[in-house]
């Protein structure tokens, strides 16, 4: 198939461009490399520059059979203090790319949506049917991307997928060998911050709040190996239903705090990694696990790599090589 994966030179997006290269297709990315990397682009897949409001209708042509939706801000924190970019960039880019989509009869799409659209859920793990609150323009504009869509599928046929997933961690293991991780300028996730810590690129690592309704009083979220969540984003689109808008959710049904996820990577990396506790962020759950079995039942979805500490240590190998490759250019 020829594909169009926007967003395809961040984290998750060159992810599911090299398992999609690997599997056969012909893939084209589209990223304007505000927040992801050229050098992430994995060899075979052609790369157009730009944003999608500006050059999605000269991009996206009639002979594409799918497109994997990832361009987006995903600083939940930063969404808070700037809501229109958030508002612009992930909702009104997703509706260009919509306009697009029907215009060139391209029939099939997967979109990459989040949890954080739950809120603080009434219960744990999380369904599909959960009510939703997103706590923040972050989650508002994704979940308004997913109302989108299904208008989408009910008017005119479109076969869509938001997958809503939690924490990812870990690195991707290419056939050559090679690593893909997560490189985001300025980081803002726990575990590459950690990493950060544990190498001594950083003094400490912030801990955001220690009075949620927690056993540590820290948050608790539930992570998933990339190459696990890539894998999902494969199987929604073989088996794909026109008029149809479909949700799953991804993650491994196991919550760890903030603390725990520290320990582990204590323990991973044999560093020291100080923390200091600092003021919640505005717009955070305290608990956010996801249940899967709905992605197990339909799409044939199992993680391969739930355990945390693997993940730790994919990322941590990532991580070292990465520094080791960026001393010597």
């Amino acid at each position: 198939m020829k594909l169009l994966v926007t967003g395809g030179a961040g984290y998750i997006g060159s992810v599911v461009t090299a398992m999609l290269l690997d599997a056969g297709h012909s893939v084209v990315v589209l990223d304007d490399l505000s927040t992801g990397h050229e050098v992430a682009i994995p060899p075979g897949a052609q790369f157009v520059r730009g944003r999608v409001h500006d050059v999605i209708g000269d991009v996206l042509t009639p002979d594409f059979d799918a497109v994997l939706h990832f361009a987006a801000f995903i600083a939940a924190g930063e969404s808070v203090q700037k809501p229109a970019k958030y508002w612009d960039n992930n909702l009104v880019g997703s509706l260009r790319l919509l306009d697009a989509v029907r215009s060139a009869g391209v029939r099939r799409l997967v979109f990459s949506s989040t949890a954080n659209v739950y809120g603080d859920p009434d219960s744990v793990p999380i369904p599909e049917t959960a009510a939703t609150r997103p706590p923040n323009p972050y989650a508002a504009s994704k979940l308004a991307v997913d109302h989108a869509l299904a208008g989408e599928a009910t008017a005119h046929g479109l076969a869509a997928v938001s997958l809503r997933y939690f924490n990812v961690a870990g690195a991707h293991v290419r056939a050559d060998g090679s690593l893909m991780g997560e490189r985001h300028d300025p980081e803002t996730h726990l575990i590459p911050i950690a990493l950060q810590v544990a190498a001594g690129k950083r003094d400490k690592l912030e801990l955001y709040g220690d009075d949620y309704p927690t056993a540590d009083g820290t948050c608790v979220r539930d992570y998933i190996h990339v190459s696990d969540l890539a894998t999902a984003h494969l199987l929604a689109l073989s088996t794909m239903q026109p008029g149809s808008h479909r949700i799953f959710n991804l993650g491994n049904g196991n919550g760890f705090s903030n603390r725990q996820v520290v320990e582990v990577v204590r323990e991973v990396t044999g560093q020291p990694v100080p923390t200091e506790v600092g003021p919640r962020r505005e717009g955070d759950p305290a608990v956010l696990v996801a249940s899967s079995e709905k992605a197990m039942r339909e799409l044939g979805w199992q993680p391969a790599k739930p355990a945390l500490p693997q993940m730790v240590a994919d990322a941590w190998d990532f991580f070292a090589g990465a520094t080791v490759r960026h001393k010597t250019r």
